[in-house]
C-alpha cells in the first residue's frame, strides 16, 4: 500500500499514549462508534453486558464507572443511567407494564409520574390507582391479580408524608408485585431501600448526586439480574443515552455528597424550627419533626434528612399574598428541582387525596435549603413575611 496523504494519516495514527498515567478523576470518554479488533470480536460482543463495549449508547468507561458508583451508593448490584429522573421513571414503567396491567402509586407521587400513568400509559390500556401514602399494610386491599407494579415515594417531595416502607413491600411481595421506590429525597445516603426488600430504586441524579444544578440525569438500580436484564432491554428499545461530560460531573459531585447533605440537613432543621414559631404558619411539614405524617417511620428507617421540606400557611391567607411573599425573597430563588448550592422556594395550592387532612386547600410553600448560612436565609424569610 502506497503512503497515504497526511490528511488521512492523522485519522489513522498508530500512536498510543504510554501506560502508567494516574489521576484522581475519571477520564471522560466521548464515543458513539466503538471499534473492534476484528469481525469475530464484533460478533462476540454482547451489548447487554458491561464487560465490553459495543456502541456509545450502551456504555463507555465513564458511564460504566458512574453506574458502578451509583450501585454502591444505593446498595444495589446493577445500575442503568437515563437522561433525566423522569426518563428513569419512564424506563421502569415502560419496561414492566403492558396493556391490562395495573400500577399503584401514592397520592403524593411526583407529578410527572402521575401524569404519565394517567395519560400515556392510560392510552395503552394500563390502569393507574392512587393510594394514601400513609396506608401501610392496608395497601393489600388494593392489590389485584392485574397489579404488576407498586410505586413508593417516601417522603413525598411536596407534602412530605413518610410511608411504612416494610409494610408496603411485604404486602407487594406476598402477591408477587414488583416494588419501585423513588429515592431522590434521601440522595441515596439517607435510606437503604434494598435492606427493606425493595426491588428497584430510582433516583434523579440531577439533584443531590450532581449538586451543581447543571446536569439532567437519572438512575435505575436493582439487585436482581433478571430484572436488570428486562430494564436493560427497555433501555435499548428507548434509545436512552447520557453524555460522558454529564456523567463526569455527577462523578465529581458524588465526592462531596455526604458533606453537602449534612449541611443541608442542619440548615433546613434550623429553618423548620424557626418557621414553627411564625404566627402565619399553620404547619411545618418536615419528616424529622414529630408532627409530620409518618415521622415515626422516618425515625425508624432513615439515617437523616436533607434540605427539602414544606410549610403550610394559615388558610385565611390568600394565594396572591403567598405569591407576593415568594416574589419578595432575595436569597431564595424561585425554581423547581433542588440539590444544588442555592436555596429555592415554590408556592403550591395544597390539594390532597384525603379530604380529612386539616390543611387541605391551604397555601403551601416548598423550600429547598441550599448551602447559604442559615441565619441569612432566616433574615430573607423574615423580610418576605412582611408581605403577608
Amino acid at each position: 500500500m502506497s503512503r497515504v496523504e497526511r490528511s488521512t494519516e492523522i485519522l489513522h495514527s498508530d500512536y498510543v499514549p504510554p501506560a502508567g498515567f494516574g489521576s484522581l478523576t475519571t477520564p471522560i470518554h466521548h464515543a458513539s462508534t466503538i471499534t473492534f479488533q476484528d469481525v469475530e470480536s464484533m460478533r462476540a460482543r454482547d451489548w447487554r453486558r458491561s464487560d465490553g463495549y459495543t456502541y456509545g449508547l450502551h456504555g463507555t468507561p465513564t458511564t460504566f464507572t458512574l453506574e458502578e458508583r451509583i450501585a454502591v451508593l444505593e446498595g444495589g448490584r446493577h445500575t442503568i443511567l437515563a437522561p433525566s429522573g423522569l426518563a428513569a421513571i419512564a424506563l421502569i414503567n415502560l419496561s414492566l407494564l403492558t396493556a391490562g396491567d395495573m400500577v399503584l402509586l401514592p397520592a403524593n407521587v411526583y407529578g410527572p409520574n402521575r401524569d404519565m400513568c394517567r395519560s400515556l400509559l392510560g392510552q395503552w390500556g394500563i390502569t393507574a390507582v392512587f393510594y394514601d401514602p400513609v396506608l401501610g399494610a392496608g395497601i393489600a386491599a388494593l392489590i389485584t391479580d392485574k397489579t404488576r407494579l407498586l410505586w413508593i415515594e417516601s417522603p413525598g417531595s411536596v407534602t412530605m408524608e413518610v410511608g411504612d416502607l416494610p409494610a408496603l413491600v411485604a404486602a407487594a411481595q406476598s402477591r408477587g408485585v414488583t416494588t419501585a421506590l423513588d429515592n431522590t429525597w434521601s440522595g441515596g445516603l439517607l435510606l437503604r431501600p434494598f435492606d427493606f426488600g425493595v426491588d428497584i430504586v430510582m433516583q434523579a441524579l440531577t439533584k443531590y448526586p450532581s449538586g451543581g444544578s447543571d446536569v439532567l440525569m437519572g438512575s435505575v438500580t436493582t439487585r436482581e439480574l433478571a430484572l436488570y436484564e428486562k430494564l436493560k432491554l427497555g433501555h435499548m428499545h428507548l434509545g436512552y443515552g447520557v453524555s460522558a461530560d454529564d456523567a463526569y460531573l455527577v462523578l465529581r459531585g458524588l465526592a462531596s455528597l455526604e458533606v453537602r447533605l449534612r449541611q443541608h440537613e442542619e440548615s433546613a432543621l434550623t429553618l423548620a424550627h424557626w418557621l414553627k414559631g411564625r404566627p402565619e404558619v399553620a404547619r411545618v411539614l418536615h419528616p424529622a419533626l414529630p408532627d409530620c405524617p409518618g415521622h415515626v417511620f422516618w425515625k425508624r428507617d432513615f439515617l437523616g434528612s436533607g434540605g427539602l421540606f414544606s410549610f403550610v400557611l394559615e388558610p385565611s391567607i390568600s394565594q396572591a399574598r403567598v405569591d407576593a411573599m415568594v416574589n419578595a425573597l432575595r436569597l431564595f430563588k424561585i425554581g423547581f428541582s433542588w440539590g444544588g448550592a442555592v436555596s429555592l422556594a415554590v408556592p403550591y395550592i395544597m390539594g390532597h387525596s384525603r379530604p380529612d387532612v386539616p390543611w387541605n386547600g391551604s397555601p403551601l410553600v416548598r423550600l429547598y435549603v441550599g448551602l447559604e448560612r442559615a441565619a441569612d436565609l432566616i433574615d430573607d424569610l423574615n423580610q418576605a413575611f412582611q408581605n403577608l
